[in-house]
C-alpha cells in the first residue's frame, strides 16, 4: 500500500505564498488547523484517553500538541492512523523498530514460541543462553545479563561498577540520556533522576573538562557515555573525546560504560567497533529484542562476576520478564537471520547516503542534519550551524521545527517533533527520495523563514 499523501489545502498554501513575509507563527497556526481537520478520530480518542491517563498519555515522548495522532496498525515500514492515514514510519520506535512492524521470520518465530513453548515459564530456558551467546560474539562481551529495557541495563551496569570498584561517584555528560531515570539536561540531574548526590557531570565532547572530571574528582566508580546522544537528537561524539574517556577511566580504575542502547545497530559490532573502543561494560536494548521489550548489559568477565549468583555475596538482579520467551526468540531470530553483519553494513551505508544528501540540500538554510548511519537528527537553528558538538551549540527555532513536523505528517511521513529519524529495514530507497523531495519543497515554500 502506498502512503496516503495529503497536501495542504490550496487556499492555505496560496495564503502563505502570496505573503512572502508571513511569519513562522502564521504558517504554524495554519498547519495546526489543517492537522485538527485531518484527525477528528484521534482527537476523540485523545479526549477519551484523558479520562483515565494523565493527559491521555503514558509515555511522555509521544505526547504532541494540540493532541497526538492515534495509530491503529503497522505493517512493514508503514503505520496507519485511526483516521485512515498511511505513513512511512521514520520514527522507527526510536531505533527499537529496526525490523519494522511485521517481519515474517520474527512473526513466525513468535507464533511458534507461543504455540509450542509458552509464555513466562518461570524457569531458565535454552533460549536465553542462545541469545546471550550470539550477543557476546557480535559485541565482544565476555558475559551478558538481560533486563527489560535500556534504562534497567544502565541501572544495573552502574550498580555493578560501584560494587566492583568499591566507589560511588559516576561521571556522566551534559545533554546525556540513559533512560527514564537518568537524564542530565544541564550541570545537574533532571528532577526525576535517581542517586542525585552521586553524579559528576562533565561537558560532552569537551576533552579538557572530561579529563579533569574523571582524573581529579576522586571516588569515581564509572564513566557512562553515549557515543551519539540520542536526545540531541543525534549529536555525535568525536573519536578523540571517546578515547580520552577510555584512557582517563583506565588511569583511575573506573569502569568505562558505553551506552549503546541506540547505537549498537550502527554496525555489526556497534559504534564501539567503528571507533576502535574497548569499553569495560556495554549497555544495549531496543531492537535487540526483535521488537519485544528488551535490554542487556555486559562486558568484562571480572566485572560481570559481581552478578554471579553462585557467589555468596553476589549483587541481586531480578526481573520477572528478563528472560521472557518472546524477547529471547524474537531477538535471536532478528540478529541471526535478519540483521546479519552484511545487512548491518549495507543498511547503515544507505543511512549515510541519505544524511549526506540532506546535508547538501540544507546548505545555507537554518536546517542542520546530524547523526550516523541509519539514525539521523534534523535541527532548525537560528544560526544554521552545521557542526554540533553539544546541546549548547543548538540555538533552536522551535516553531520552525514544529512546522516541519506538521507538514511532513501531511506528506505521509511519521516523524517525532524533536527531529530524530530511525530508519526501518526494508524502507524503499524511493520512499526516502520522496522524503528528500518533500524537504526540498518545504525549504522552497518557506524560503523566507529558513534562509540564514
Amino acid at each position: 500500500m502506498s502512503p496516503s499523501i495529503v497536501t495542504p489545502s490550496p487556499a492555505s498554501v496560496a495564503d502563505i505564498k502570496t505573503n512572502v513575509n508571513a511569519t513562522v507563527t502564521q504558517a504554524l497556526e495554519a498547519a495546526k488547523a489543517r492537522f485538527v481537520a485531518r484527525n477528528p478520530a484521534s482527537l476523540k480518542l485523545h479526549q477519551e484517553a484523558a479520562k483515565s491517563l494523565p493527559g491521555g498519555n503514558t509515555r511522555s515522548l509521544l505526547h504532541t500538541a494540540p493532541f497526538p495522532v492515534f495509530l491503529k496498525k503497522g505493517k512493514g515500514y508503514q503505520v496507519t492512523s485511526e483516521d485512515g492515514h498511511v505513513y512511512t514510519d521514520l520514527v522507527g520506535e526510536m531505533t527499537a523498530g529496526l525490523f519494522g512492524h511485521s517481519q515474517p521470520l520474527i512473526q513466525e518465530a513468535l507464533i511458534a514460541t507461543i504455540r509450542d513453548t509458552g509464555l513466562n515459564l518461570g524457569g531458565t530456558t535454552k533460549l536465553e543462553a542462545q541469545h546471550a551467546s550470539l550477543l557476546c560474539s557480535r559485541f565482544s562481551l565476555d558475559l551478558v545479563r538481560f533486563t527489560n529495557s535500556g534504562t534497567e541495563a544502565n541501572l544495573h551496569a552502574i550498580q555493578g561498577a560501584k560494587r566492583f570498584t568499591g566507589k560511588r561517584n559516576v561521571v556522566v555528560f551534559t545533554g546525556g540520556y540513559h533512560g527514564g531515570c537518568y537524564s542530565f539536561p544541564e550541570h545537574k540531574p533532571a528532577e526525576n533522576c535517581v542517586d542525585m548526590e552521586e553524579w559528576i557531570i562533565a561537558e560532552y565532547n569537551d576533552i579538557k573538562d572530561t579529563k579533569r572530571k574523571i582524573e581529579e574528582s576522586g571516588d569515581v566508580a564509572a564513566v557512562l557515555v553515549e557515543g551519539m546522544q540520542g536526545h540531541g537528537p543525534c549529536i555525535v561524539a568525536s573519536h578523540e573525546f571517546l578515547h580520552q574517556i577510555q584512557e582517563s577511566a583506565r588511569k583511575v580504575g573506573a569502569v568505562f560504560i558505553l551506552d549503546e542502547v541506540m547505537t549498537s545497530r550502527l554496525s555489526s559490532g556497534g559504534l564501539q567497533r567503528l571507533e576502535g573502543l574497548q569499553p569495560d561494560m556495554t549497555t544495549m536494548g531496543k531492537y535487540l529484542g526483535g521488537g519485544v521489550t528488551f535490554g542487556c548489559f555486559g562486558g568484562r568477565d571480572d566485572i560481570m562476576q559481581v552478578y554471579d549468583p553462585r557467589a555468596g555475596n553476589a549483587l541481586g538482579h531480578s526481573g520477572t520478564f528478563n528472560n521472557n520467551t518472546l524477547g529471547m526468540v524474537a531477538g535471536y531470530t532478528g540478529m541471526s537471520q535478519v540483521y546479519t553483519p552484511d545487512v548491518a553494513r549495507d543498511f547503515n551505508a544507505m543511512g549515510d547516503k541519505l544524511r549526506g544528501r540532506l546535508q547538501e540540500l540544507s546548505h545555507s538554510t537554518k536546517m542542520t542534519i546530524t547523526g550516523r548511519g541509519t539514525i539521523l537528527g534534523i535541527h532548525f537553528l537560528a544560526d544554521g550551524k552545521k557542526e554540533l558538538k553539544s546541546f549548547r551549540d543548538r540555538k533552536d527555532e522551535t516553531e520552525l521545527r514544529e512546522l516541519f513536523w506538521f507538514e511532513m505528517m501531511e506528506h505521509g511521513f511519521w516523524v517525532v517533533k524533536r527531529g530524530m529519524i530511525a530508519l526501518i529495514l526494508g524502507t524503499p530507497w524511493e520512499e526516502l527520495e520522496r522524503f528528500e523531495g518533500c524537504i526540498v519543497q518545504f525549504l522552497r515554500r518557506h524560503e523566507s523563514l529558513v534562509k540564514i
